[in-house]
C-alpha cells in the first residue's frame, strides 16, 4: 500500500495515478471526505487526515510500503517559518510512529542553499525528518514548467510577458509537473535501504525569451517578455497581499544569481521526458476551456 499527499492536487494526482496504472494500491490522503470520493471511485483507500495533526498523519502513513508527502505550498510565511517549523515536528512525529517502509518527500532545487528564502521551508522540513531511522528519497525538482499558467492571460491579450526570471537570455532548470509526478512513483516503487537526494529537471534549460518565443509560436502572435524591475518588486508584492514578501524576493535572487541551484553537475541530474513546448500548449487549452 503507498500512502498519497496532496493527491487531490497536481503532482499528487499524477503520483496516484501512476501507482494505479501499474496495479499498485493507493491510500488518498485527504483533508475533506467529499474530495476523497473520487479516488474511493477508482479503488483507492481513503484517509482522513490534515498537516496540523500528527496523529491523523501517524494512522495515514500506517502499514504502508511508502508513502509520499507533498506539503501545501506557502508563499506569504511569517519571518523565521514558525509554519515550516510546526510541518516538520509534526511529520518527524508521524514518521516516527507509523514507520512506512520509505518515503518520497517533495523537496525542491536549492533545499540545501545557505541563504535564506522562500525554498528555506523545504531545508527546514527536510532537516527535521532527516534523523529518523526511515529511509528517505529527497526529490528535488527544478523550477516548475507549469508556473507560466499566470503567463498565459498577458502572452494572450498584450503579447508582453512580465519576468522576474532575470536576465531574459539566462537559462534557468525547468521541469514539467508530469515528470515529477511520474518520477516520484517510481522512487516509491524502489527498494531503498537510506536517505537519499534526487534532483530532477526537464529535457533542456530555458530562458525566459524562449518561454516568450514558445508562446508566440502557440498563439501565432508576437509575444515577448519584458523584465520587471527588481526595485519595484516590494511594493507590487505588498500591492497583492503579501505581508512578507522578502523570502518570496531572495528566492526570485537565488535564480537570477545563481546560487539557488543543483549540488549535482549536470550530468548527475535526472532528466524528464515533457517539453516546455507540450506544457505551455496544454496551459493554453486549459486557460481557452475555462473561458
Amino acid at each position: 500500500m503507498y500512502a498519497i499527499m496532496g493527491i487531490t492536487g497536481q503532482i499528487g494526482g499524477i503520483v496516484s495515478r501512476t501507482l494505479l496504472t501499474a496495479k499498485q494500491p493507493v491510500r488518498a490522503i485527504v483533508r475533506d471526505p467529499a474530495k476523497g470520493q473520487a479516488w474511493s471511485d477508482r479503488g483507492c483507500e481513503v484517509a482522513l487526515a490534515t498537516i496540523e495533526n500528527a496523529a491523523s498523519l501517524a494512522a495515514a502513513f500506517q502499514g504502508t510500503k511508502g508513502v509520499f508527502i507533498l506539503v501545501p505550498p506557502n508563499f506569504d510565511p511569517l519571518p523565521e517559518f514558525p509554519e515550516a517549523q510546526t510541518i516538520g515536528e509534526t511529520l518527524r512525529t508521524a514518521l516516527a510512529q507509523a514507520k512506512p517502509a520509505q518515503v518520497v518527500y517533495l523537496s525542491t532545487i536549492g533545499a540545501q542553499a545557505r541563504e535564506s528564502n522562500l525554498l528555506t521551508q523545504h531545508s527546514i522540513i527536510e532537516k527535521a525528518v532527516s534523523s529518523l531511522p526511515i529511509p528517505i528519497t529527497f526529490l528535488r525538482p527544478a523550477w516548475f514548467m507549469e508556473n507560466s499558467s499566470w503567463d498565459v492571460t498577458p502572452a494572450k491579450i498584450s503579447g508582453v510577458i512580465p519576468s522576474f526570471l532575470q536576465p531574459l537570455d539566462k537559462p534557468v532548470s525547468m521541469v514539467a509537473t508530469a515528470d515529477i509526478g511520474r518520477v516520484a512513483a517510481e522512487l516509491l516503487q524502489q527498494t531503498l535501504s537510506s536517505h537519499c537526494v534526487v534532483e530532477l529537471e526537464g529535457p533542456k534549460r530555458v530562458t525566459p525569451n524562449e518561454i516568450a518565443a514558445t508562446f508566440a509560436r502557440l498563439l501565432g502572435r508576437p509575444v515577448r517578455m519584458e523584465a520587471v524591475p527588481r526595485e519595484s518588486w516590494e511594493v507590487l508584492f505588498r500591492s497583492q497581499g503579501m505581508k512578507n514578501p522578502i523570502p518570496r524576493i531572495r528566492m526570485l535572487d537565488g535564480f537570477n544569481e545563481g546560487w539557488i541551484d543543483f549540488e549535482r553537475e549536470e550530468a548527475g541530474l535526472l532528466k524528464g521526458r515533457v517539453t516546455l513546448e507540450t506544457v505551455l500548449k496544454a496551459l493554453i487549452e486549459r486557460k481557452t476551456d475555462a473561458h
